[in-house]
């Protein structure tokens, strides 16, 4: 057995070292029939690093002609299947902007967007790529409205504003934090201020978010800090607004966890303004 099984991992290793051989040989190799070949043969066996590196030559020289479609499309999918995803995004949108018309447009058109999905970083960081993986996804259903992708096409752009909602969010709750630090403070700003800003922007641009009633509930907890710090001649005014907050909380969130605190912040702002509370 042993003897049997030494001969097993001397056949594979040799197999590597050929198939390592004929891969180095395509490489040199000035034959573009061949390397094309090679080319489609690596992809289709899941090569994709070896077949992306024939047809970033290959692309160029077959450029105008059938082969030169394929080729580049087939680049842009094995940069996606080698997790290469900024250049795969950037071949995709080679293709489609070369090829109008082509085999492979609305596909290029949907893993483009789909390439610089997999590209966007978490939440905390810069959210630029999101953005553009939304546009690319919008202009792709623009394009093709009954392509076979737009149901995911439709998930996917759900999921990135998932993203950008969870940005605006951190956002507003470090400004929330940060409360009365006023080292990042300019032209009399506040962070309390801030955070009610990002926090109804986050709102605006996304209304049907599942961050919905958390954004809500810092608006209304920002609103009665800013009213506690202010200066006497605007404290009344911003407890006021504070209240109003509150009742619009409660109005659409009737069932929210954060109720008791919110009544709580309601009963102090009520003792200090004046207002008559709700049990009286």
């Amino acid at each position: 057995m042993k003897i049997i099984r030494t001969f097993a991992i001397l056949a594979i290793a040799l197999v590597g070292l050929s198939s390592c051989g004929e891969y180095s040989a395509i490489q040199k190799t000035t034959d573009v029939d061949q390397k094309y070949e090679a080319a489609k043969q690596y992809y289709a066996e899941g090569y994709y690093n070896r077949a992306a590196y024939l047809l970033e030559d290959l692309v160029t020289r077959l450029k105008g002609s059938e082969r030169g479609e394929e080729s580049l499309f087939m680049l842009g999918m094995s940069s996606y299947y080698s997790k290469n995803y900024s250049a795969a995004a950037s071949y995709f949108k080679k293709y489609y902007q070369t090829y109008l018309k082509g085999i492979y447009t609305e596909d290029a058109r949907y893993y483009a967007a789909k390439a610089l999905q997999r590209s966007t970083p978490e939440p905390r960081l810069d959210q630029t790529a999101t953005y553009e993986a939304v546009t690319e996804y919008s202009n792709f259903l623009d394009a093709f409205p009954n392509s076979r992708y737009r149901e995911d096409a439709q998930y996917n752009i759900f999921v990135l504003q998932d993203k950008l909602v969870e940005k605006e969010y951190l956002a507003a709750k470090l400004y929330y934090d940060l409360g009365t630090y006023f080292g990042n403070c300019t032209n009399g700003g506040s962070n309390y201020q801030a955070c009610i800003i990002t926090a109804e922007n986050a709102i605006k641009d996304f209304p049907y978010s599942d961050r919905r009633e958390e954004l809500s509930f810092l608006i209304l907890r920002a609103k009665f800090d800013l009213a506690a710090q202010s200066v006497e001649e605007r404290k009344i005014e911003r407890y006021n607004a504070a209240i109003d907050e509150y009742y619009g909380f409660v109005s659409e969130y009737p069932e929210s966890q954060h109720l008791a605190k919110a009544k709580e912040l309601y009963e102090k702002a009520a003792k200090i303004t004046g207002v008559k509370q709700d049990n009286e």
